[in-house]
């Protein structure tokens, strides 16, 4: 006769080590703890849905409240919101799978917090900052913004350390008239550069006395009134653009006799697009030494404002990707 032992039943977790776990680890690292392996999946796939159409959608700005103290508030909530999340499930699931062990939960946690995260920046949504002036008034110098990494498709250039073997695009979608685009200065590819497309291959794009013309035809430029900032001249004068396609934008205009108020005609070749500041006068762009910008140096359509490092108000300015007319 022979006797047979059982392995005890795991005891489900503690609410005060699970509150713990949740509230710096998440949900996915809370319910890894508790054992309950398709809840953390499941958590982690709405969150970062949730997170993905909060970057293209926006944040809510709250005029003089102050980020810093807003994103430490929310970063509470949230850790309480985790806690009430998982701890009410700590008792209906025994952490008797390889995955709750504490080591096992902190590796989990942290490979697919970075791996999410590092998979949204490259092929979904990078942020970036603009250092300079050249787009004022639509980016001011320290706004933050994202910009759409699936737009225009995948080159070498829009992914990081070039990890795509091959030159040109894979789906591949051409920006259009109006689009503010982040792209590798052509010649020193380690260089970003934030511009708005004017120009599209085929096209002939000149200035004639301040005003873009497109294929012999000048666009629509109205005078708004005087612009005036820290380090303009008394002179400046703000500007609304339309294109084409109605694309709608302010441009500005620092001077009368800027060196590139008059220029040659430019031929935009094949897989090329020809790109301009908004601050007209102060700009280097297709006019000057960034030239033509071929395909492959797209990195992505910049959508959405987020931040500005400078205390520059910018509830207003929010959404870059404006449809035609607005």
């Amino acid at each position: 006769m022979t006797e047979q032992t059982t392995q005890p039943e795991a005891a489900s977790r503690s609410r005060w080590t699970t509150a713990l776990i949740a509230a710096f680890g998440g949900p996915f690292g809370g319910f890894l703890w508790i054992g309950a392996g398709r809840p953390a999946v499941a958590s982690l796939v709405v969150i970062s849905a949730i997170s993905i159409a909060l970057t293209y959608v926006g944040f809510p700005v709250l005029p003089g409240v102050d980020l810093a103290w807003l994103v430490d508030l929310s970063s509470l909530g949230l850790m309480v919101l985790w806690v009430a999340l998982v701890v009410p499930f700590a008792s209906r699931y025994r952490p008797n799978r390889w995955y709750s062990h504490g080591l096992s939960v902190l590796l989990l946690a942290v490979l697919t917090s970075y791996g999410a995260a590092l998979a949204i920046r490259t092929f979904l949504f990078q942020p970036f900052s603009t250092p300079a002036g050249s787009m004022t008034p639509t980016l001011e110098l320290g706004d933050y913004f994202f910009v759409s990494k699936f737009a225009y498709g995948y080159s070498r250039y829009s992914v990081p350390l070039g990890l795509l073997p091959f030159e040109g695009r894979i789906f591949a979608a051409e920006p259009k008239r109006g689009d503010i685009v982040v792209f590798k200065f052509p010649a020193d590819p380690s260089m970003d550069y934030v511009k708005r497309v004017v120009g599209l291959p085929g096209d002939k794009i000149q200035m004639v006395d301040g005003i873009l013309r497109i294929n012999g035809v000048a666009v629509k430029l109205e005078d708004v009134g005087p612009y005036s900032s820290e380090d303009s001249p008394q002179s400046a004068r703000l500007q609304g653009e339309t294109l084409p396609n109605g694309v709608s934008y302010s441009v500005i205009s620092l001077t009368d006799n800027s060196i590139t108020d008059n220029t040659r005609v430019f031929d935009v070749p094949e897989g090329h697009y020809f790109v301009l500041g908004d601050n007209r006068d102060n700009s280097s762009d297709s006019r000057l030494s960034v030239g033509f910008v071929p395909a492959e140096n797209l990195v992505g359509k910049a959508v959405r404002l987020f931040w500005n490092s400078q205390g520059t108000e910018y509830s207003s300015r929010q959404r870059l990707d404006a449809p035609a007319g607005q």
